[in-house]
This record gives C-alpha cells, sequence and structure tokens, in this order.
C-alpha cells in the first residue's frame, strides 16, 4: 500500500510540473531550493521570484500575436498591468521591461507613474489608463500627468460627472475611454456592476456630452468583467454585448478606435489546472472580428488589463508547522507559525485557494490534517486543498519540523493584509525576499523586508518608545 506523501501528490496529479520538481525528497520552485531558503532566512517567509512576471507577459503577448497574424486581424495589441494586483517598485520595474503599459485605480497610482517616469522606467509613449471612480485628488493628478505632455494617458469615464471635471482641469484636448456596467452573473448579489456607465446609457450620454465637446475625445470602450476571461456562456454574452455597443459607436463616432477587454486571465489555483489559454485568445480575436466584419465597421486595437495573471505566480510563502493539536477522534490542526488572516488575507476573504505543497518529507507517510493560524480569530485556518476537499501532509512529528508552501499568492495579499502595518493580534509580517536569475541561470536572492518587530508595532499604535 502507497502511503507515503509522495505517492499521494504522483496519484492525484501529474507531478512533476514546469515549476515543480522534487530533489532529494524536498520541494523546488522554479529550481529554487526551497528548504535552503528556509535554512538560509527562517520562516515564515515570503517570497517574490521575478522572472515568472516577465514570462507570463511574454506568453500573453505572444499568444495575441499568434491570434492577430491567424486571423488576419488589422489592430495592435497593447498589454497594460494593473498596478493595483501589487503596487511594489520590484514588480512595476520587472513588469515594464517587457514593453508594455500601466492601467491605474486611484490617486495614488499616478505619484508611482511620475515617479517611474522620473526614473526613465516609463515614458511618454507608454499608455496610462485611468479606471476607478474619480473625484478631485485623482482628477488633479490625471490632469497634472496630461498636462505636463503625457498625451497617452487615457482616463476612462466611470460616471457622467467625470468628463466635466477633467474638462475644467486640463488644459488642452484629451482623449478619453468609457467603461461599460457589465451584468454580473446571476449568482452575485446585485445585478449590475457599479462601475462604469450601463449599455443602453452610452450612446446617449456620448450624443450629450462627448460628440460635441471641443476638448475630449473618445478613443476606448473598455469592457470589464469581475469574474475575469472564462470560457462560459455568462462571458461570451457580455462581450457580444460589448461588441454591439462598440458598432454603434463606431458608426457614429470615427475616433473611437480601441477596445479594451479588462477582466484578467486566471492564474494556476491547484496542480490539476486547465486552461487553454491559447483558445481563449484566439476566440476573444476572432469573435471581434466576425462582428465587426458584418457590421462593416474596422476592427478596433486590444488592450488587455492583466493583474494576477501578471505578478500572481510570482510569489509564495512557506510556514513551519509548530504544532499539533489533536481537539476530537477525527480533526487535528496543524498550527502555523503565522497567520492565514494577514499573510493570506484572500483565503479567509473570499476562500480562495492557492497550491499548497509540503516542501520537505515528502518520503514519510501522510494524514489528514486542518491547518490553523496563530491569531485568536475562529476564522484563521485554511481547509480548501482543490479536488480533494481535504488537506494531506506528512504526519506531524516533533523531531521533524515539517514545512508548508502555499504557492501563485503574488497579487494583492500584501495590499490587503496591509504591508507593513498593523496586522490581526500583532501578528508581524514575515520576511520578504525577491528571487532573480542572473544572466547565467544563477539563483539570486535580496531580503526586500525584515520581519517586523514589536518595536514597529508599537510605534504604529503611538506608544512612546521610553
Amino acid at each position: 500500500m502507497k502511503t507515503k506523501y509522495i505517492d499521494l501528490i504522483d496519484q492525484t496529479y501529474y507531478f512533476p510540473q514546469e515549476e515543480f520538481t522534487l530533489q532529494n525528497e524536498t520541494l523546488k520552485f522554479h529550481d529554487i531550493d526551497l528548504m535552503a531558503l528556509v535554512k538560509k532566512y527562517g520562516a515564515p517567509l515570503k517570497f517574490t521570484y521575478l522572472p515568472q512576471i516577465s514570462n507570463n507577459i511574454q506568453k500573453a503577448k505572444k499568444w495575441f500575436d499568434t491570434a492577430i497574424k491567424n486571423r488576419n486581424y488589422d489592430g495592435k495589441y497593447h498589454y497594460c498591468y494593473c498596478t493595483k494586483s501589487s503596487h511594489f517598485e520590484h514588480v512595476l520595474t520587472e513588469a515594464l521591461r517587457n514593453d508594455i503599459h500601466i492601467e491605474t485605480s486611484s490617486a495614488f497610482d499616478i505619484n508611482i507613474v511620475n515617479n517611474l517616469l522620473k526614473q526613465g522606467k516609463l515614458s511618454r509613449d507608454h499608455y496610462v489608463l485611468c479606471n476607478g471612480f474619480k473625484r478631485e485628488q485623482y482628477i488633479r493628478n490625471i490632469a497634472d500627468l496630461i498636462n505636463n505632455g503625457h498625451k497617452k494617458c487615457i482616463p476612462i469615464i466611470d460616471n457622467f460627472e467625470e468628463i466635466d471635471l477633467l474638462s475644467e482641469a486640463i488644459d488642452g484636448k484629451f482623449d478619453i475611454g468609457i467603461r461599460i456596467a457589465s451584468e454580473e452573473e446571476p449568482k452575485f448579489e446585485f445585478y449590475t456592476s457599479r462601475l462604469g456607465i450601463g449599455y443602453k446609457n452610452i450612446i446617449p450620454f456620448y450624443n450629450r456630452a462627448i460628440a460635441d465637446n471641443e476638448k475630449a475625445t473618445l478613443k476606448m470602450l473598455h469592457f470589464f468583467i469581475n469574474t475575469g476571461i472564462r470560457d462560459t456562456a455568462y462571458y461570451w454574452n457580455e462581450l457580444l454585448k460589448c461588441l454591439k455597443v462598440y458598432i454603434q459607436l463606431r458608426k457614429i463616432c470615427p475616433t473611437v478606435d480601441s477596445l479594451n477587454i479588462g477582466g484578467g486571465f486566471p492564474t494556476k489555483s491547484s496542480l490539476a489546472f486547465n486552461y487553454d489559454y491559447e483558445y481563449m485568445v484566439d476566440e476573444i480575436i476572432n469573435q471581434i472580428k466576425i462582428a465587426c466584419d458584418e457590421a462593416g465597421v474596422p476592427v478596433p486595437h486590444i488592450f488587455t488589463e492583466f493583474g494576477s495573471f501578471t505578478v500572481g505566480e510570482s510569489g509564495g510563502a512557506i510556514y513551519e508547522v509548530l504544532y499539533q493539536k489533536q481537539q476530537n477522534d477525527r480533526e487535528k490542526w496543524n498550527m502555523i507559525n503565522s497567520s492565514f488572516i494577514t499573510t493570506l488575507p484572500d483565503t479567509w476573504a473570499i476562500s480562495k485557494r492557492f497550491i499548497m505543497l509540503a516542501i520537505n518529507r515528502w518520503n514519510d507517510e501522510y494524514e489528514r490534517v486542518l491547518l490553523g493560524g496563530l491569531t485568536c480569530d475562529s476564522d484563521d485556518y485554511y481547509n480548501s486543498e482543490q479536488n480533494m476537499n481535504a488537506i494531506y501532509l506528512p504526519k506531524y512529528s516533533k523531531t521533524k519540523p515539517l514545512y508548508i508552501g502555499f504557492f501563485n499568492t503574488g497579487a494583492y495579499q500584501e495590499t490587503i493584509g496591509g504591508f507593513g502595518g498593523l496586522q490581526h493580534c500583532l501578528i508581524p509580517t514575515p520576511k520578504h525576499l525577491l528571487i532573480n536569475k542572473d544572466k547565467d541561470g544563477n539563483i539570486t536572492t535580496e531580503v526586500f523586508a525584515e520581519q517586523q518587530r514589536a518595536e514597529d508595532l508599537l510605534k504604529i499604535l503611538g506608544y512612546d518608545e521610553n
């Protein structure tokens, strides 16, 4: 009978995989010796593997370039990174090495854009698409960017008032987009997105506020699906509704020449993950071309806004199992030396699944367990490993430390968790590493942030150090 952890993984999934391999019963991630990281830096530990950001960008650009060529699509493709997924400088620096553009969500994003412009990592040839609900500070920052010569900054109109606010703040002519308020999936608590302008209101809005506007020129229609780009009847139906609006606009507004198909690609959340990216890209291009050709209008240039897809698969977290609590006849709780609520908040907030694997002891027998965090909150646990509805790990031993890893955690977790700030029950933020490869393929590591100290948290709370 096969009872080792390695047997369980081998029987359940195809293993090894592109990014996961095994060497001497320990896990390697993109050829990174994870136990070596633990021995050098300790645990808990979070890391960002920077090359994966470029890898994913280049994959997507290739898929779109191939589809455009195969379908004889007479339009260009532009890859945009959603800064809200991860605002860190090392993430933006790596992403911008790939000739991409930026999508912003709020006022302070423009401060990041200005910083990148000063460093020469961003230029006036890069598009800056400004999404989100805009008020005074955001409007002012967008206006300053455009007034200073960044003509490829395109604010995406989210509500009827924004065009007047922008017109007042911007000195000369400027381009704009309009965001469609798409209809949500039936399982949502609401029917229509709170963001954007309804399908039926866009043409009247254009005729009323844009057609004769001497300053604003409509260039883009923004289509965003909250659940992302998926091969579902819901997604294709919403895309076709968007195309009908684009076609109507194009017939009365020759300047609208771009379609922003927001809503990102999914990231790998399980070793059993299966998603045909190439098919989806090809079919999107195909559907757009068919609709436009039938209507006799030029196809639009395509913009995408990929946030989680860009940065998600670059991140990981490593924890040590501190102790096992046998709470009843059936439940064994493996307690980690950190907190899920604070370090991977999406596991708590939206029951998100990440790839979870043991780092070491793959040749040991396995057992079914629950994973608990250190806070006093009853919701601080992880118990949703995909395709198994349970978590299996090498058996707990007081004399043989066990380390576990969560992977593809690079999007949103730091910003939602409040990186560098207060954490629930004052559990400190773990040490964070940046991992890269040099020109010869050698792995390099550097500490981006040390684990929080008591002094850091007390200072935030206003306690006198004396």
